[in-house]
């Protein structure tokens, strides 16, 4: 059950921080009196000029792992490393068996990534960038690659700074 939707995309400053719900899960345990269910939520924030983070959210309802997701995901928010609009530097990402290579692309080339990838590089502000997700599609796992490859990317700055 994988659902991408944007959530108050269009109506938001570009300094305040947006929501994308990547996944939500639902699932079941079965007990005396029937099925309870529960669910958890996959979410990415980010201000769209260069900080991002995510989180899992689970509750009982599905609105309220939502709104948990959120919450979390606003407080580990990273800083991305960025060369204009698109990134310094080609990466690999790497979380469990997901990996997700991350290339800088030409002006005008736009975000072409898939899934829960994509919903990381947009929110982070990244606008031209190549990205291919390799081995497993777990979407939290393609997810913490993204962020994986995006923690370390450097800038030439700081590179020549670690060399002196």
């Amino acid at each position: 059950m994988k659902r991408e939707f944007k959530k108050n995309d269009d109506s938001k400053s570009p300094g305040e921080a947006m929501e994308r719900v990547v996944e939500v899960n639902r699932c079941a345990k079965v007990v005396k009196g029937g099925r309870r269910f529960s669910f958890s939520a996959l979410v990415v924030v980010g201000d769209r000029n260069g900080q991002v983070g995510f989180a899992l959210g689970k509750a009982r309802e599905n609105a309220d792992a939502i709104r948990k997701a959120t919450e979390m995901a606003r407080r580990g928010m990273i800083k991305v490393t960025m060369n204009e609009r698109t990134l310094p530097h080609e990466v690999i990402g790497r979380c469990g068996a997901s990996r997700v290579m991350l290339k800088p692309a030409s002006k005008g080339t736009g975000v072409i990534a898939g899934g829960g990838a994509r919903a990381v590089l947009d929110l982070a502000g990244v606008r031209d960038v190549l990205a291919k997700s390799l081995g497993a599609s777990s979407a939290l796992n393609v997810v913490k690659a993204t962020m994986d490859g995006l923690q370390q990317l450097r800038s030439r700055e700081e590179i020549a700074a670690l060399r002196q």
